[in-house]
């Protein structure tokens, strides 16, 4: 994360130069006009991504950022970015969130010419000039060891998928505990039958299905925080706080504050738009500069429990 961290710091320090490589007709500094694709805001990780992406612009000096929601709908999507390339942005960063591909679109911006930067999610299939996001597997395996260490006695161990079915990030988040716990005989894996779609009221409606088939339940790991903050308070309305400790990714504030409280929030992997927006933007501007730049940047997600929260509360 230090080297991480430097870096930003170096490409703040050096990209407005390389962005004024190319003056306007007044003399000053190329204005850069960046167009933000977002699949959909209605989560908090997502608007907290969108976020990010135009507070790094506004430190710039020199680069403008137009945002776009497509409401969860992949051809409005497509529709958006077709609107921004007809606005002329000279380039294009894209939030796919759960959507697995986006050919339309990423067709769209190759055929005008323009970089696209992908944040969080890498598409399955399509070209893009770079991507920025973490390594889903090893948080998901994190979280395993930790629970592994913890739960000595083993037992029953719910997990709460985000969905749809072929979600690549949430099957590597899973798969991942998998590696741990699926190996591990003092332990029982029993997924939900339904998805929580991302957010806090599914992750409680599915807790509660979960409850009723699997009152033993010791654990629940799920494939976002917000999912596990909604589990968390269904487990409170069955008390069976004492019992099931919850093991979430992406270290929203929320459970942050409920690991730092010493909950049974326990353990999370830090996913931080923060951090991957901000990265995202210096490498837009980094190759509108024109900048050779790394295909894919996995940007570290250190476990974050009761001892490490406090220092990630603003990550």
């Amino acid at each position: 994360m230090k080297k991480l961290l430097a870096g930003l710091a170096i490409a703040g320090l050096v990209l407005p130069a390389a962005a004024c490589k190319g003056d306007d007709s007044a003399g000053g500094a190329k204005t850069y006009t960046i167009g933000i694709a977002n699949f959909l805001l209605s989560g908090p990780y997502f608007s907290g991504m969108d976020a990010a992406i135009a507070a790094q612009a506004k430190t710039k000096g020199n680069v403008k950022t137009i945002s776009t929601d497509a409401g969860g709908d992949a051809a409005k999507l497509a529709a958006n970015v077709e609107d921004l390339l007809s606005k002329n942005v000279d380039a294009v960063i894209i939030s796919g969130g759960p959507l697995e591909s986006a050919p339309a679109t990423l067709n769209a911006i190759k055929a005008a010419g323009k970089p696209v930067v992908l944040v969080d999610r890498k598409f399955a299939v399509g070209e893009y000039t770079s991507w920025i996001g973490p390594d889903n597997e090893a948080i998901g395996k994190q979280d395993g060891q930790f629970l592994a260490q913890k739960l000595t006695a083993g037992g029953k161990v719910a997990i709460i998928k985000g969905g749809p079915a072929d979600n690549s990030i949430g099957l590597a988040r899973t798969n991942g505990l998998k590696s741990v716990l699926g190996k591990d005989s003092r332990f029982t894996l029993v997924e939900a039958p339904d998805f929580g779609n991302w957010g806090s009221d599914g992750g409680l409606t599915v807790m509660e299905g979960l409850l009723a088939k699997h009152p033993d339940l010791v654990a629940v790991f799920c494939e976002n925080d917000a999912m596990c903050l909604g589990a968390q308070r269904a487990v409170a309305s069955a008390n069976k706080t004492a019992q099931i400790v919850l093991a979430g990714v992406d270290g929203q504030a929320e459970a942050l504050k409920a690991i730092q409280d010493g909950t049974n929030y326990v353990v999370t992997g830090l996913n931080s738009p923060n951090v991957i927006g901000k990265l995202a933007l210096d490498r837009t501007v980094e190759v509108l500069g024109g900048a050779k730049v790394e295909k894919d940047t996995v940007v570290p997600s250190p476990q974050i429990t009761k001892e490490t929260a406090a220092q990630y509360m603003n990550s």
